[in-house]
């Protein structure tokens, strides 16, 4: 068990890496941050112990974790393990460039924990961000058996799930199911954005459907300009998949093709209850209780406490804000539908107006 951590970058991935280590016994965890404002704040909220310089930081340590932004990824490792003698791992959203730079190393290993968050910073840091996140893991030919075993103990100490991966194969994986989304996100707030029709504005028009595919849109730039400039060819490829896509569905849209139509749908169902099954034990018995509620303090502790009291389990739950005025819908998540009717007759008796609907058809 890792007993000596490194953090290199103390923003919000790197003070959450933090935060789980010492949750998980890690008995001392320096830090260190090139931005001394980013490095005071991970040791305000008590993650880390500061350190005044990197080579400081990573003295004597078993393990050092670097969270630097993505363009400065590569660097940063190298100029880690030329100041320590422990194993190194990283953080990045991208896992080639930095693999090919540091692969004759046996002491590097990447990672990327598949979480995280639209907040930033180590104010926003927490513990539980990789409570049965995947976790993956870049071994390469040179690495020593037992750093990676080191690793793969440290990274399920955290909660996570670490999963081994080839670097190229990574980034083809993130391309299509991370960056792909986010690409597609702007597209669409752009393409609504630009868009008036017949004097209408879309975005003022806009449902449910337009903000839950567009929650990431515009997530930050200083992240993701680099992110997909790393991984440009590998969404390049899956850009161009996607494009042959759309133009089958243009093709069934124009010849009228219902059938075509109809498996697409179904396929789409079917593809999505395997995406869920990943995170809830009954994809197909999960209930969508979509819950008007006001904009006032207190009122998603009332409903969650009200379920709560009555055995009702919540299995997720989202707020779609609208407006001061409006107040939001929260979509919650529960499983059966005799639970489902149950707190839907709850709420309604608190006054709330509920839509009940299944989560897959």
């Amino acid at each position: 068990m890792v007993s000596r951590l490194a953090i290199v970058g103390t923003g919000l991935i790197g003070a959450s890496v933090a935060l789980a280590a010492r949750r998980a016994g890690v008995a001392s965890v320096r830090g260190f941050d090139p931005d001394p404002d980013a490095l005071a704040e991970a040791a305000q909220g008590g993650a880390v112990e500061p350190a005044g310089s990197l080579s400081e930081a990573v003295a004597n340590a078993e393990l050092a974790v670097v969270a630097a932004p993505v363009a400065q990824l590569s660097s940063s490792v190298a100029e880690v393990l030329a100041a320590s003698s422990g194993t190194v791992t990283d953080v990045g959203s991208t896992k080639g460039a930095v693999a090919r730079a540091v692969r004759d190393d046996a002491r590097f290993i990447g990672g990327h924990p598949v979480c995280g968050s639209e907040a930033r910073g180590a104010a926003n840091a927490r513990a539980e961000l990789f409570e049965g996140a995947t976790w993956f893991l870049t071994p390469g030919a040179a690495t020593e058996p037992a750093r990676y075993r080191e690793l793969h103990a440290f990274v399920s100490s955290l909660g996570a799930v670490p999963v081994a991966v080839d670097p190229e194969a990574h980034d083809r994986l993130v391309a299509l199911t991370s960056h792909l989304p986010h690409a597609l996100a702007n597209l669409l707030v752009n393409q609504a954005g630009a868009a008036r029709i017949e004097g209408h504005e879309p975005l003022a028009a806009a449902g449910g459907s337009l903000r839950d595919l567009t929650r990431v849109a515009g997530a930050n730039p200083r992240i993701w300009v680099d992110i997909f400039l790393d991984n440009a060819s590998a969404l390049r490829e899956t850009l161009r998949e996607h494009r042959r896509r759309i133009e089958q569905l243009e093709a069934a849209l124009e010849a009228g093709d219902a059938g075509f139509l109809a498996r697409w749908i179904a396929e789409a169902s079917g593809n999505r209850r395997r995406m869920l099954a990943e995170a809830f034990e009954d994809p197909g018995a999960l209930q969508r209780l979509r819950v008007h509620v006001p904009d006032r303090p207190g009122v998603l502790a009332g409903i969650t406490q009200a379920l709560g009291a009555e055995r009702i389990n919540i299995e997720d739950f989202e707020l779609q804000h609208f407006s001061p005025e409006r107040g939001g819908v929260l979509n919650v998540l529960v499983t059966g539908e005799e639970p489902a009717r149950r707190a839907a007759e709850l709420l309604e008796a608190q006054g709330y107006g509920v839509v009940v609907s299944a989560v897959v058809e």
